[in-house]
């Protein structure tokens, strides 16, 4: 993190807490069902990734200043181009609405920022997400730090020890997929568990679009596709929570 966009140094941030989401406890209330299933905002993803970096990056009346300097976006911008970072876009009126964006390590996905322009675009686009992942076999959605909103939608916190030793074992290969808040201890657990080395097992990407049944549209650049419709979505989400 930097301490503003225009700091040329970035800091590494160990939070003693971390917010994860798991896959399977995302909280998907009757209202925000109704916002995906009506496919109000076209969701599509890596179809924007730069853009979407800097809509993160810009100055809100909620946040007038950023932790995303040049250097960030750099490397976000490189991880994207060799496919280990990618984007969920949501539009509305042909306009880019909100959305979020992310880093991928095996089937570990680290979600790095997310933002509104228009109400419940960050929501949808997280519902998205969420589908994606499992669809795709991965099997923890890292959040960082933990917010109101993202509590809402199932986030929780856990110690640094516990989240290292989830981590470590999705890295490896095991299933990793507990989700009570003091899973991930005992004997593998805690800063004491051997790291993983890679290659990791990835995560398919691409996984949910099978699920479109040929809803979802090729855009025609590598990665890039519409996302399925809401129903399937909801759907999804509805049978895993």
């Amino acid at each position: 993190m930097a301490d503003g966009a225009d700091d040329p140094s970035v800091h590494w941030v160990e939070p003693r807490l971390r917010a994860i989401l798991p896959l399977d406890g995302f909280h998907l209330s009757h209202s925000l069902k109704k916002v995906i299933v009506s496919d109000r905002f076209r969701v599509t993803t890596d179809t924007a990734f730069a853009d979407m970096v800097a809509l993160c990056a810009a100055p809100a009346d909620d946040r007038p200043t950023t932790w995303i300097n040049p250097v960030i976006r750099a490397s976000y911008d490189r991880l994207f181009q060799i496919g280990h970072a990618h984007s969920v876009e949501c539009w509305l009126d042909g306009e880019l609405a909100g959305g979020l964006y992310g880093v991928s390590l095996g089937r570990a996905f680290f979600g790095e920022s997310m933002v509104s322009r228009a109400r419940d675009a960050s929501k949808v686009a997280l519902a998205h997400l969420v589908a994606r992942l499992i669809a795709g076999g991965w099997k923890l959605l890292d959040c960082q730090f933990i917010t109101p909103h993202l509590a809402s939608l199932g986030a929780i916190e856990i110690r640094q020890a516990d989240y290292l030793a989830r981590l470590y074992s999705v890295l490896a290969g095991s299933d990793g997929a507990a989700t009570g808040a003091g899973a991930g201890t005992g004997t593998a657990g805690g800063a004491g568990a051997a790291v993983p080395s890679p290659p990791f097992v990835a995560g398919d990407w691409g996984a949910l679009d099978a699920l479109g049944a040929g809803a979802a549209v090729d855009f025609g650049a590598d990665r890039a596709t519409g996302s399925p419709p809401g129903y399937v979505i909801a759907q999804l989400l509805t049978k895993t929570s």
